[in-house]
């Protein structure tokens, strides 16, 4: 498994647990084992990845124009990613982020409300800063140049669903977290109520349950009435009032994993579904 974050996440973030778990689960069923590569973006990662005495490789979090991509892809050894960037010789396995983005915005009262995003994020420097729709540093004419491909679907999923809602989208606020945690996502939230005025009520979007719990937090005391939007439908997420797009990461990661292990030439897109909270809170808390 080739990962494009420090080791230690794979075990401090549930949803990376759950991936990772995934695959050692095919791991078990086939009686292989598993290797763990980070890649730092730095000139030893090729070397590094390609040097690995293993078969096939799953990839997760690089980013477009990684030299990894286009080095597993020549290696002739089969391989798989999570959610892109597409590279030919890469089998890519995701669910349609952007679909699923516009999908869990427009379940909430985007119409009545100031929206609000908090974005995973948009560089491998992993910049983080409240912006403006009209001040992304990249050319987002549809949002496809983002290095994440996750976050550049989600980006455009959520700007579907406010344009669909009359919102401008040069105005929303969006706050890049360097780290997807919860406690970046408690410190983006306030800062972007920091930057709204007026009382009115307010919809985060958050890239995930984890984000999306830290907002909560933040805005627990606030007198504007807030829905709050996450990524994985997890128990604590849709038991705390937010609304999630569920897309196990745990299958994700046995589908990953049989693919690279198959030398499937092809690969599939993951089903999803909005999940509504199963208490719905009249404000924020």
């Amino acid at each position: 498994m080739v990962v494009g974050e420090h080791l230690s996440y794979l075990f401090d973030d549930p949803q990376a647990a759950q991936f990772l778990a995934g695959i050692a689960e095919v791991c078990v069923s086939e009686d292989l084992g598993m290797v763990l590569i980070p890649t730092r973006g730095d000139a030893t990662d090729v070397d590094r990845v390609l040097s690995a005495a293993v078969d096939c490789y799953v990839l997760w979090t690089t980013v477009a124009g990684d030299p990894v991509l286009a080095a597993v892809a020549a290696s002739g050894r089969p391989a798989a990613i999570q959610g892109g960037p597409a590279q030919p010789g890469l089998v890519c396995i995701a669910p349609d982020d952007r679909a699923a983005a516009a999908a869990v915005a427009a379940a909430t009262p985007l119409a009545e409300a100031v929206p609000v995003i908090i974005s995973f994020p948009l560089d491998r420097r992993r910049t983080s800063g409240v912006l403006r729709g009209d001040e992304l540093p990249l050319d987002l004419t549809d949002l496809q140049a983002v290095p994440f491909p996750v976050t550049g679907a989600r980006l455009a999923g959520y700007r579907d669903a406010l344009t669909e809602a009359g919102h401008d989208w040069g105005d929303v606020r969006i706050a890049v977290v360097e780290r997807n945690q919860r406690e970046r996502g408690e410190d983006a939230a306030a800062a972007l109520l920091e930057t709204l005025e007026g009382s009115g009520p307010v919809v985060v979007l958050a890239m995930s349950d984890e984000l999306a719990l830290g907002a909560r937090s933040a805005l627990g005391g606030t007198r504007r009435k807030v829905t709050i939007t996450g990524w994985d439908a997890s128990r604590e997420a849709t038991t705390s009032g937010v609304w999630s797009v569920s897309a196990s990461l745990r299958e994700q990661g046995r589908a990953c994993a049989r693919a690279a292990l198959s030398g499937a030439l092809e690969g599939h897109q993951v089903p999803w579904s909005v999940v509504a909270p199963e208490r719905r809170p009249d404000t924020g808390r």
